[in-house]
């Protein structure tokens, strides 16, 4: 059965460019320029691609972390965090990572892969890399990381969770609730596509 003329043909939209595609070729010209005034106009170029929306809350392209970024994360790490924060199961968790360095220390790099996870490899949005803290550091992923780790220690300390007697547990206990909140600063950050 032949479609009438004028109507779309859903197959049309599949090989038609997205935002993402636009992307990959703005990228792909980073390889050959050699100007910094050039640069400038490419990294303008790639705001301006940024600023477009597309259809909906998924499938946009996310590019740097500014200050917008940073109040989504916080606000994605508080409705994550409000539940850790009151429960005492939090205290207990805490007190149990303490007890070892090695434990402190992978629920830490676990958090980070999670939140690495949740940003660049689960693909909710097309997240791009922009202006590497270091050269190889994601500004996204240590913004998000910085932002839910401030706000849980912030969030426990002012709630009065945290056992000042012992700061082992107290760091123990901010980790363990900065694993869902960073999780929630990761979603709270790409969701609304910013």
């Amino acid at each position: 059965m032949s479609q009438q003329s004028g109507a779309p043909d859903p197959a049309d939209d599949a090989d038609r460019p997205d935002l993402s595609d636009l992307f990959d070729e703005l990228e792909d010209l980073d390889d050959h320029v050699d100007s910094e005034e050039a640069r400038t106009q490419l990294r303008e170029a790639k705001e301006v691609a940024t600023g477009m929306r597309s259809d909906g809350t998924f499938g946009q392209v996310i590019y740097g972390f500014d200050r917008t970024d940073a109040a989504e994360a916080a606000l994605g790490s508080l409705l994550f965090g409000i539940p850790m924060a009151v429960e005492g199961g939090t205290n207990e968790a805490g007190a149990f990572v303490a007890q070892s360095p090695w434990l402190l220390a992978a629920l830490a790099v676990a958090t980070v892969a999670i939140v690495h996870s949740v940003l660049y490899v689960a693909a909710f949005q097309d997240v791009r890399v922009a202006d590497p803290l270091l050269g190889f550091v994601p500004r996204r992923l240590a913004g998000v990381l910085a932002v839910s780790l401030g706000t849980a220690a912030v969030l426990l300390t002012s709630w009065g969770r945290l056992a000042g007697d012992d700061p082992v547990v107290a760091l123990g206990t901010v980790l363990v609730a900065w694993v869902p909140m960073a999780i929630g600063a990761a979603l709270g950050d790409i969701l609304p596509g910013s």
